[in-house]
């Protein structure tokens, strides 16, 4: 047994907690509370810990700073969700107490990773919600101290902790009503035991039987070339050329004495004074390009081989001010970025002038990160932040602190409806202030449920449910049932409006047809004529209609 842990087995309790979790990843998304296709804990935890595993892969330095350092920022860069956003704040936390270690921490140690990683997870929720992972995690950081004055060696002390985790766990279900009425426990505090699991199996050397975690693992996908900005060079700061001159040329006519060997010796001086070095060929020609700053230097090395031959070489710096002036005169105030999955979707926000729109929502939350680089290639100062789900509004909140030169507005908007009403309150002869307050006051006034169907057997909010039944819910509770898809949205449409509403809009998703869609507007108008309704293609998954009233 091991009384201390040190760096290299820190780096393998982190790898195992993120295999563990990719192993059980699908039983955790399964623990959905409603009982609808599109649970995502599991899925968003897992590549949140995959992305926190990358970076930590990438660190070479063995000292606890740096590999504590890598982990936080991979496990932020990757959070996705409420679970991966609140996870990757545990890791903060965790991490914030273990980088100070100097050769290996013991229990005692890791115990007070525990206490921080608790309290910094719940500072990252404006409303904590006990029953959750929040509690799972506080309940063993309160038991961690004792449990190390009790248990100097790692194996037993971390049995005894997800014995506690365990006991925590069984017990959500008491503390949020919810949970109990679906039957199951809370999905991210499993996804948490899980990890802990991993940590043991580590250091008790029954790793995970999982392959390498993936270079990219199921990241959601990224769409650059939608818009055709000059999205990678939008940012670019001059102070960030280390090497200004791109130097490109010919060796021709080499000398009688140059070996292969020389040309190798050639690309290693080339390495030496700069970067993004090309330099291949044989004894009859060289190609060469690098990037430095004394492209002199690296032409005589050349004249060594031979002669040179159509030689360029460009200043990359007045190119950028060049570009920079370009974008400068071009930047505006404010701009637009929407989350939302299904073509349809994405094509009405950019008709409302969204300047970007990312795949994402159920199943595919984006990551920080995600929303962070998309919001880079927005070219304004400010940029209000459509979330389009509950479950992304905090990673829209953690992204702003991966945002160097952009201010992020996060519009809280829950569902696609409340993104479109919002997009449509943009003004951009108002303020910023006054924008945010339109906006935000916008998604107040739509009532909006989606269609789907039961992947389990359960009874809630009233109704019993057997697995494919049709349902119709909002973001809390399931208001409607029934055998088919048509009748179960009227139904849907009947529990939400209410005599303010005027107007009345379907988005229909993959696999309904736009006939269908268009008999249930016309069924709609006949129960409602004093109501305007329309619909439109929104081709997004699982959800056979959203339904939006105004």
């Amino acid at each position: 047994m091991s009384k201390t842990v040190n760096s290299s087995e820190f780096r393998k309790m982190v790898t195992n907690g993120a295999r563990m979790l990719e192993l059980n990843r699908a039983e955790i998304d399964a623990r959905n509370v409603f009982p609808v296709p599109d649970g995502d804990t599991g899925t968003n935890m897992s590549l949140t810990l995959q992305s926190a595993v990358r970076e930590m892969n990438a660190c070479s330095s063995n000292r606890f700073q740096e590999i504590c350092d890598a982990v936080s920022k991979g496990a932020l860069k990757g959070a996705r969700g409420n679970s991966g956003v609140i996870s990757s704040q545990i890791f903060r936390g965790i991490c914030s107490v273990v980088r100070d270690t100097k050769d290996a921490f013991d229990t005692k140690t890791f115990a007070k990773a525990m206490e921080a990683g608790s309290k910094i997870a719940y500072g990252a929720v404006s409303i904590p919600k006990e029953g959750t992972i929040l509690t799972v995690v506080r309940l063993m950081a309160e038991s961690a101290p004792k449990l190390a004055g009790k248990h100097k060696d790692f194996v037993p002390f971390l049995t005894a902790l997800i014995e506690v985790g365990d006991e925590a766990l069984a017990k959500t279900p008491e503390l949020m009503p919810v949970l109990k009425k679906a039957g199951v426990v809370d999905s991210g505090g499993m996804g948490l035991m899980t990890i802990l699991r991993g940590f043991l199996s580590a250091l008790s050397g029954e790793e995970a039987d999982l392959a390498d975690i993936p270079a990219e693992a199921s990241e959601v996908k990224k769409d650059d070339d939608v818009f055709g900005d000059n999205a990678d060079i939008i940012n670019l700061d001059l102070g960030e050329i280390e090497f200004a001159y791109c130097t490109e040329f010919f060796v021709i006519n080499l000398k009688k004495m140059t070996t292969l060997a020389d040309i190798d010796k050639l690309k290693e001086k080339l390495m030496n004074i700069g970067d993004s070095v090309i330099c291949i060929g044989d004894l009859e020609l060289i190609k060469v390009h690098v990037h430095t700053n004394t492209p002199g230097v690296a032409l005589t090395y050349a004249l060594e081989l031979g002669e040179l031959d159509r030689i360029k070489i460009e200043n990359m710096l007045e190119e950028n001010r060049a570009i920079r002036a370009k974008l400068e005169a071009e930047k505006k105030e404010m701009g637009m970025l929407s989350i939302c999955a299904g073509k349809g979707l994405e094509e009405i926000f950019k008709d409302l002038m969204c300047d970007r729109v990312i795949e994402g929502g159920q199943t595919m939350n984006p990551s920080a990160q995600d929303i962070a680089d998309a919001v880079q290639k927005i070219n304004a100062a400010n940029v209000f932040v459509f979330p389009n789900n509950s479950n992304v509004i905090l990673a829209a909140e953690q992204a702003k602190g991966l945002v160097t030169n952009r201010t992020i507005h996060v519009i809280p908007t829950k569902n696609v409806p409340q993104g479109f009403a919002a997009a449509l309150a943009f003004n951009p002869e108002a303020s910023v202030p006054e924008n945010k307050t339109n906006m935000t006051h916008a998604i107040d006034n739509v009532a909006s449920g989606q269609v789907t169907y039961a992947v389990r057997e359960t009874t809630m909010n009233g109704f019993k449910l057997k697995e494919g039944d049709i349902i119709g819910l909002n973001n809390k509770r399931i208001l409607a049932k029934g055998d088919n898809i048509a009748e179960t949205t009227c139904k849907l449409v009947k529990a939400l409006k209410n005599d303010d509403h005027g107007m009345i809009t379907l988005y229909y998703g993959e696999g309904v047809k736009e006939e269908e869609a268009e008999e249930l507007a016309g069924k709609l108008s006949e129960q409602y004529p004093d109501c305007d309704v329309d619909f439109h293609f929104g081709g997004q998954p699982v959800y056979y209609y959203m339904v939006s009233l105004e």
